[in-house]
């Protein structure tokens, strides 16, 4: 798969053409043809969104499928780049909502202690902190294609509870850079 993925490119594809490629996609891992989103590499699938136009990733966020799609891969992926020795002694409930329309959300949870990193759609905890977040900045600031510090100052990201663990978040992760 990442070798197919590494062929596209993304910017000779309107934003149209990239949602109907991800959709086609997407049909063919339900449909068991072999070709699964998840068995990209993390290095690929940040590749993927850093030659992505902005357009082209909002247009994730605002398709239900794709929607999903992301953002259980990238909760999927966080324990795989979890590093535990830059979380040794945090104890930390993130929970995470992204507006969906209205005064809708889609929501998750990222549970860091013990050296362990758990996130789910509902880890049953109470959060410390709650971020909230536009899902195609969230997909962005995921992939190392946006900078953290920015969107805090933009007011892209919001937080409710405690500050300095959210701020801190990013940096207990081991997130393959965007080439160049």
């Amino acid at each position: 798969m990442d070798r197919f993925a590494r062929h596209i490119d993304v910017r000779a594809l309107s934003t149209e053409q990239f949602v109907r490629l991800l959709e086609t996609l997407c049909m063919l891992d339900t449909a068991g043809a072999g070709i699964e989103l998840r068995s990209l590499s993390t290095e690929v699938l940040v590749d993927i969104v850093a030659k992505a136009s902005k357009d082209q990733i909002r247009a994730i966020g605002q398709h239900p499928e794709l929607r999903a799609v992301f953002l259980d891969e990238i909760f999927r992926r966080m324990s795989d780049h979890f590093v535990p020795e830059k979380a040794r002694y945090v104890s930390l409930v993130v929970g995470w909502r992204f507006p969906n329309g209205g005064d809708e959300f889609d929501r998750f949870q990222t549970v860091i202690e013990d050296g362990m990193c758990v996130s789910s759609a509902d880890c049953g905890r109470d959060p410390d902190t709650t971020i909230t977040v536009a899902v195609d900045d969230f997909i962005r600031l995921a992939t190392g294609n946006a900078a953290v510090a920015a969107m805090f100052v933009t007011g892209k990201v919001k937080v409710k509870g405690e500050y300095a663990p959210a701020v801190r978040l990013s940096g207990y992760f081991d997130i393959p850079k965007p080439p160049g």
